[in-house]
């Protein structure tokens, strides 16, 4: 979809820097844009990040799991990110349909069809125009982060679900390398910016 772009990547890896960086250069070229995150982003995608990220909830299932991501990814859609497309704004989303075929799909074993099917599903024909995955492997994306946040069901469950997560995005980026691009995110955050800025220049999105 025209002037969609999402941000995809493993815990710790520096998403939440990056897209500051972002919407503070966009700022400062007075572009019109609009921000926004998943799960949540809207008022009702919100509680349901609050539900399945909580950590006192372990006993959800997996297919639990990846249709309350759906439930909130469909609203968040509708409410936030098709009327801004619409708008003719550009929409910068931190993680979307990627994440749950990473995550779930790959790393949790629900399976590539299992998630395309429901990834249809939630969001029709709206694919992002391109995706940027910040690309650093999860051992030394956590080191630099500086541990786990115990607070996060997700990013508790261990080294091993995430090296699945990391290879499932990799496998996306052969699956469809012309949206799924990876950006080499080891350097400073001053240099990965720097990265990002070129790659959307040159798709003439900023």
């Amino acid at each position: 979809m025209k002037g969609f772009v999402t941000f995809e990547g493993c815990e710790g890896v520096g998403k939440s820097t990056q897209i500051r960086l972002l919407r503070e250069y966009l700022e400062g070229e007075k572009k019109d844009f609009v921000l926004t995150r998943e799960p949540g982003g809207s008022r009702l995608a919100e509680k349901i990040r609050a539900v399945i990220l909580d950590a006192g909830n372990a006993e959800m299932c997996d297919p639990c799991e990846a249709l309350l991501y759906a439930a909130a990814r469909a609203q968040h859609l509708h409410e936030i990110i098709i009327p801004a497309l619409k708008a003719g704004k550009l929409v910068i989303c931190d993680r979307y349909t990627d994440s749950t075929y990473a995550y779930q799909g790959f790393a949790k074993g629900l399976g590539r069809a299992w998630i395309d099917e429901l990834n249809r599903l939630s969001v029709g024909e709206y694919t992002p125009e391109l995706t940027i995955f910040l690309d650093l492997d999860p051992t030394s994306a956590f080191a630099r982060k500086g541990g786990r946040d115990e607070g996060d069901r997700l990013e508790m469950l261990g080294a091993d679900f995430h090296k699945k997560v990391y290879q499932g995005y990799l496998l996306l980026a052969e699956r469809d390398p012309e949206r799924f691009v990876r950006v080499d995110a080891s350097g400073s955050k001053q240099q990965t910016h720097e990265k990002v800025l070129t790659l959307l220049r040159a798709r003439g999105l900023i």
